[in-house]
């Protein structure tokens, strides 16, 4: 490897630990290159990558990208497993806690999770801990039951409520109580008798006519005859 390409693979391995924020690294002394392909292929669906370094060319890196705590894991045959940010740094310390119990020759070292280094034995530990979807369920549980319990204190008294009423009812119907029925008497009106007023007409007065008679002529009428 020519000094071009230890350069390049330094800047490589620079960028990959500044991009992740957990790692582990193990000691694959006497491991084949098919299990450390099988081991690969486990660690894949969980977000990490394997990758065997050199340590000369992993200490620059590691001063380069400021991962300081790195430097003291650096001895003899090393792989890393980088663990992206979307990966599980559990299921990948779990695969490798497998690989090693399997092949009896893998050591864990130790690594960095979210920034804080670990030890071999704290691996071990992390790969004791429940999937990351488990814990979920357990965060989810845990925040759930109190609001569960309040609203179960919040409405158990309209459930009393609702019971009372519901069981009252219940001894009104068996009881057949019904609120007598009020018969209200209506008084027929009494309709005043209209007095019409007869007015009674005055009696006629006769009155007598009096023809006037005429009047007698003074003296007779000689008739004046000749002879």
């Amino acid at each position: 490897m020519d000094r071009t390409e230890k350069e390049r693979v330094v800047a490589e391995l620079a960028e990959q630990l500044r991009s992740v924020e957990s790692l582990i690294v193990a000691d694959y002394r006497g491991l084949t290159n098919t299990e450390l392909e099988e081991l690969r292929g486990k660690l894949r669906p969980h977000g990490a990558r394997l990758t065997v370094v050199k340590n000369t060319l992993t200490r620059r890196a590691a001063e380069a990208a400021g991962a300081e705590a790195l430097l003291a894991l650096l001895e003899g045959p090393t792989a890393i497993a980088f663990v992206e940010a979307e990966g599980d740094p559990v299921a990948a310390a779990k695969a490798l806690a497998e690989a090693a119990r399997q092949t009896k020759i893998m050591t864990l070292r130790g690594g960095i999770l979210q920034g804080t280094p670990m030890s071999g034995e704290d691996v071990e530990n992390l790969a004791k801990v429940p999937p990351m979807d488990v814990l979920r369920g357990q965060l989810i549980g845990v925040i759930v039951a109190p609001l569960t319990q309040l609203i179960g204190l919040l409405t158990a008294p309209l459930r009393d409520l609702v019971g009372l009423i519901d069981a009252r009812t219940a001894q009104l119907e068996e009881g057949g109580t019904d609120a007598p029925a009020e018969s209200a008497s209506t008084d027929p009106a009494t309709e005043p008798q209209a007095s019409a007023d007869v007015e009674v007409p005055e009696e006629a007065h006769d009155e007598e006519l009096i023809s006037p008679q005429p009047e007698a002529a003074d003296g007779d009428a000689d008739e004046v005859g000749e002879e």
